[in-house]
């Protein structure tokens, strides 16, 4: 599938880190599997509590206030977590939530295949990644069409109209806001309600806190979805026998989820801060410098997985690390599963084979590498089982 080689693989074999200068910054990538486990669990001496820089490049220019619970450290960070953990373990535990979902897909999946053609990354996976998100949150879907009109991209420079031109300005927190102050007029079931109504060890959430944790919340599962769901179909129309495999054996849609997600490793690094001095193998970081957990390495790593560079549908066990590790795994883990899931339920009950037409790679590029982390576009053709 285009380019979806291993930047990273030669260092991971020599000495285990790759270096990239960020703003005139020297940051050392972990690389390993073991590496990245032993680093994300140290979180004492690699520290979360470096807002606005989780990323390689700093974030300030689209954002404002720290993401929660992303960019803290416990034990605040394990306070945080528990506030917004049981709308979040909805996908993985609630049956009807379940059902709800594959339904959703199911008309999305009838949808494309009544286009005939269509262009997968925004006619697609966007409209899922956004529809679905309005089931997480307990929002009406009509405000679906909004968080699409922002494009594939939830963040945007502050003067920046977004990918449509739009108005929305483009901060994040603009959005929020309004929500906030409407879940105060108005309270419901539904996310904005839910963090105003929330005791936090005695008090109510600040707004900034509570956009903290919005922001990272509308953030945080869409380049998952999209890059993850732009692969998929890139995959099965170069791959035309994929269906018919996955058909076999209704566990093997287990599988596939898991498989994608190592494979396309949509988040290249999250970065930690040292607050002290620290050697990390060969390499000295100084205080307040920071290192980089590099998933997507971690996930081709060879001496854990076998065929590191093939997507292998049955792949078990699977160690992977594409949602993160320890203290930090990701929140909307068992959501972005679940999405992917029934989308590789519905294309086997309802689609024969994809047709790929044409996919352009979406590719990151850095002072020392580059990669693919998914695609820009990816035109396709789904032909209904007949």
């Amino acid at each position: 599938m285009s380019d979806l080689r291993d930047p990273f693989k030669n260092d991971r074999e020599i000495n285990g880190l790759h270096h990239v200068d960020v703003d005139g910054e020297n940051i050392a990538l972990v690389l390993g599997l073991k590496d990245i486990r032993k680093t994300a669990k140290d979180w004492k001496t690699f520290s979360s509590s470096n807002p606005l820089m989780c990323v390689l490049h700093s974030e300030a220019h689209v954002r404002g206030v720290r993401q929660l619970p992303l960019e803290i450290d416990p034990p605040e960070h394990t306070d945080y977590r528990k506030l917004i953990e049981p709308l979040f373990r909805r996908p993985k535990d609630d049956p009807d939530y379940i059902a709800n979902m594959e339904v959703l897909v199911d008309d999305i999946v009838e949808q494309a295949i009544a286009k005939g053609e269509l262009e997968a990354v925004r006619e697609l996976a966007l409209p899922l990644q956004c529809r679905a998100l309005t089931r997480l949150l307990q929002m009406p879907e009509a405000e679906s069409e909004r968080w699409i009109s922002w494009g594939v991209h939830v963040f945007h420079d502050r003067d920046d109209g977004g990918e449509d031109g739009g108005d929305e300005g483009h901060l994040l927190e603009s959005y929020t806001k309004e929500q906030f102050a409407k879940a105060e007029e108005n309270p419901d079931k539904d996310f904005f309600s839910l963090l105003n109504d929330v005791d936090f060890n005695g008090r109510k959430l600040s707004l900034e806190e509570k956009q903290g944790f919005a922001n990272v919340t509308f953030a945080g599962g869409r380049d998952t979805v999209i890059n993850t769901v732009s692969t998929i179909f890139a995959y099965l129309g170069e791959n035309s026998e994929a269906l018919d495999f996955l058909r076999q054996d209704e566990r093997r849609l287990v599988t596939a989820t898991e498989e994608f997600v190592r494979f396309v490793s949509p988040v290249t690094a999250l970065t930690r801060t040292c607050p002290h001095e620290t050697k990390l193998k060969d390499h000295t970081v100084p205080a307040g410098g920071r290192i980089g957990l590099c998933w997507p390495s971690a996930n081709r790593d060879a001496s854990v997985f076998d065929k590191p560079d093939e997507v292998v549908l049955d792949r078990s066990p699977n160690p992977h690390v594409g949602f993160g590790f320890a203290t930090h795994n990701c929140l909307g883990a068992s959501h972005a599963r679940l999405i992917i899931r029934s989308l590789l339920k519905s294309l086997c009950e309802k689609v024969e084979r994809v047709e790929l037409i044409e996919a352009v790679p979406k590719v990151e590029e850095e002072s020392t590498f580059s990669r693919q982390s998914g695609y820009e576009s990816v035109n396709v053709r789904l032909i209904a089982k007949q």
